[in-house]
């Protein structure tokens, strides 16, 4: 029953956006609105 769901759904499946930073988001870098976050960004927003 599982199967017929995930092959339909399969048809509208696109790639994602930003694949490139997949390793990134690994390493637990922070982003803030897709761009990387570095200190003292975050300095400045708290």
């Amino acid at each position: 029953m599982v199967v017929p769901l995930v092959l339909a759904a399969s048809k509208t499946w696109r790639k994602l956006n930003g694949t490139n930073q997949l390793l990134r988001v690994i390493e637990d870098v922070r982003f803030t609105d897709g761009v990387v976050a570095d200190d003292a960004n975050l300095s400045r927003a708290a």
